[in-house]
């Protein structure tokens, strides 16, 4: 595995707060991706923006204005991160889809491959700098775009289910389940349009418990518990 994308959620980084950030929690995921980086893999890391921001649950605030201060809550997650990321010792880099002042540098593949080359964890924040797109599209969008090897989506639940597992305890577990399947009986573990791109353009996804313990190394390293979601 040379190069991978890591999916986080905004949620996932507040630990039990729900809301803000839990460093211990964000110091656990840059221990690890450590490993990863020091055994000579690439990571690309996207982050939700939940713990900041729900927009679309508002009736107040229009869409687009709610989208636009969404994309700016994945930004300060991954300035946070970053930062994180840096006191443990990696070097790392933010890009946006649009212009930040002196926060961020503008996408392009040319700078991500360049700062991969460098050794670099490269951030992508701003989602796709577009409204009524989720860091779903976000994610899978600049893992086509930089050739990614893998998607890793680091969620509150362990993997793919056929229920709510939260709700409904007798909910079926997917070892491995297609594309397809997750479309068709509307699975949910991206968005419509993410789900259409990875089966497009082939890009697998592997779904996993961020809380579980060394679960991004044992992930890559062959000890997965997961769902993998093939195409």
């Amino acid at each position: 595995m040379k190069r991978i994308m890591l999916k986080l959620s905004g949620e996932a980084l507040a630990g039990e707060k729900k809301t803000g950030f839990d460093e211990e929690t964000v110091r656990g995921v840059a221990l690890q991706v450590k490993q990863l980086v020091d055994g000579g893999v690439e990571v690309g890391i996207v982050i939700g923006g939940g713990n900041f921001w729900r927009g679309r649950t508002s009736e107040n605030i229009d869409r687009t204005k709610a989208d636009q201060i969404g994309m700016l809550a994945t930004i300060m997650n991954c300035i946070y991160v970053s930062e994180i990321f840096r006191s443990v010792g990696m070097q790392t880099g933010i890009l946006t889809p649009f212009v930040c002042g002196a926060f961020t540098e503008l996408f392009s593949k040319d700078r991500a491959n360049e700062w991969f080359g460098q050794g670099k964890v490269v951030f992508f924040a701003g989602g796709t700098g577009h409204p009524y797109f989720s860091t779903d599209t976000g994610v899978m969008l600049r893992a086509i775009e930089v050739e990614a090897d893998v998607i890793l989506l680091a969620k509150a639940i362990d993997g793919v289910y056929d229920d709510d597992p939260r709700i409904n305890p007798a909910a079926k577990k997917y070892d491995e389940v297609s594309i397809d399947e997750v479309v068709a009986k509307n699975l949910q573990v991206v968005d419509m349009t993410a789900s259409i791109l990875a089966k497009e353009n082939k890009m697998p996804m592997w779904v996993f418990g961020l809380n579980e313990e060394n679960s991004i190394v044992n992930t890559i390293k062959g000890k997965f518990n997961g769902t993998k979601v093939t195409v």
